[in-house]
């Protein structure tokens, strides 16, 4: 069965110009295994309920694990150094890895939390201290679908037969208003 390519970052915004409306999900990972081992349940499930996933990694080896998942891939600092800016998702995540190796990144990140109008995520071990006090612990519980969907995409990053939780933990900023916290309650609080 052949995969698609990496998608190019200018079809994709002429995509999404097409679909003003729809909830965006951009995610950043070093690489395809990285990010289908911490969040890959998460973007099963919120493609699956309508979303357009977008991951973006910097290394393009085995982006057909984020393709099971319902991701378009795109290459990252192709990605990034494209202008203009002018789509912003409704929600990022963000591995720490990436976090603190790429500056525009960084940057991007700190923009969502200042500006309050995006959910952000962040996974992996070793939070900068700067992120510690504006992001609190959070779960989401990852459907059955989205299980065996991982599953397979793991086994084709390279990893078959690891074992996958029913929860992916996240560091998440709860900036939304309540009601709209209420409606896109995916990522739960940890109290």
């Amino acid at each position: 069965m052949a995969t698609r390519s990496v998608d190019s970052a200018t079809r994709w915004r002429a995509h999404a110009h097409q679909h003003p409306l729809r909830h965006r999900l951009a995610v950043v990972g070093p690489d395809a295994a990285d990010v289908v081992r911490h969040a890959g349940g998460w973007l099963f499930d919120r493609a699956a309920a309508g979303w357009e996933v977008t991951v973006l990694v910097s290394d393009l080896h085995n982006v057909g694990a984020l393709q099971i998942l319902g991701a378009t891939v795109l290459e990252l600092r192709p990605a990034l150094a494209e202008v203009p800016h002018d789509l912003w998702p409704t929600a990022v995540a963000v591995s720490v890895q990436s976090y603190l190796t790429e500056p525009e990144v960084r940057a991007g990140v700190l923009d969502c939390l200042d500006n309050g109008l995006t959910e952000v995520a962040v996974w992996g071990d070793s939070l900068p201290e700067e992120l510690e006090a504006r992001v609190g612990a959070s779960c989401h519980r990852v459907s059955v679908a989205a299980q065996a969907f991982k599953s397979c995409a793991l086994a084709a990053a390279g990893f078959p037969g690891e074992a996958r939780s029913p929860i992916e933990s996240f560091r998440s900023g709860a900036l939304f208003p309540p009601s709209y916290r209420e409606r896109m309650r995916d990522l739960v609080p940890l109290a």
